[in-house]
């Protein structure tokens, strides 16, 4: 596997390589199957929230323990509130000019080139076209052998070419808030390349005995194996 930086002996990411070792991680996405799930069984559970999750916090009755976020245009509209979150957020090492690393920031270097997935953060991150994949390698890193993603709904109302920035005029429909994207650009989906990237992920888990499953309600995505979340948490 080709990697476009070394791996780093002294690099901070160092101190989560396999902190969470057998234990179970939940992704929580963004998708509007959010609003019809209780979601406050998560306060139990250790969670990455994705992007701009905290437009849900007030509501959902949980806060994630670890945030990710390595889309630019994402990090550049959400950099104050990114600021004020007190979990442990992973961002783009673009976004060091917005974002400094301290106590509760960390840049991982997310690239497109080399493999498809990579077991160590420190080489780097793959994007893989979806910050779920992002999340998922960090997870792997940090030796959860149970990745359970919920709010992926893998379904947009979006009409023109995969990854191109489009104005979205008027409240968000493809995410759990309205004011998500509202009157903001965003960069249309690519649900053909992150499937590519799901399928790495998920045979790079099962090869080790780990798993993915997918607890999303009526989620569009058939890569992982789908579980209902209430049996699955006992609730």
């Amino acid at each position: 596997m080709e990697y476009p930086v070394p791996a780093d002996p002294a690099s901070p990411l160092l101190r989560f390589r396999d902190l969470h070792a057998g234990a179970r991680a939940v992704i929580v996405c963004n998708g509007p199957s959010l609003n019809h799930m209780d979601l406050s069984f998560l306060r139990r559970e250790v969670t990455f929230g994705l992007n701009k999750i905290h437009l849900g916090l007030p509501r959902f009755g949980f806060y994630p323990r670890y945030l990710v976020a390595v889309n630019d245009r994402v990090i550049a509209q959400e950099a104050a509130a990114f600021r004020a979150m007190t979990c442990i957020k992973f961002l783009t090492s673009r976004a060091a000019d917005l974002l400094s690393q301290d106590a509760l920031t960390y840049h991982i270097h997310t690239t497109g080139l080399g493999g498809r997935f990579y077991r160590d953060i420190t080489m780097g991150v793959h994007e893989g076209h979806t910050v779920t994949h992002a999340a998922l390698q960090i997870a792997y890193y940090m030796g959860f052998s149970e990745v359970v993603i919920i709010g992926m709904d893998h379904r947009f109302e979006a009409h023109g070419t995969p990854d191109a920035p489009q104005h979205l005029a008027g409240p968000d429909p493809n995410h759990f808030s309205p004011d998500y994207f509202r009157d903001q650009t965003w960069d249309l989906p690519n649900l053909e390349e992150s499937e590519i990237s799901y399928r790495a992920a998920r045979d790079i888990y099962a090869a080790e005995g780990r798993r993915i499953v997918d607890a999303t309600l009526n989620g569009a995505c058939d890569i992982f194996e789908k579980v209902y979340y209430k049996k699955l948490f006992g609730i």
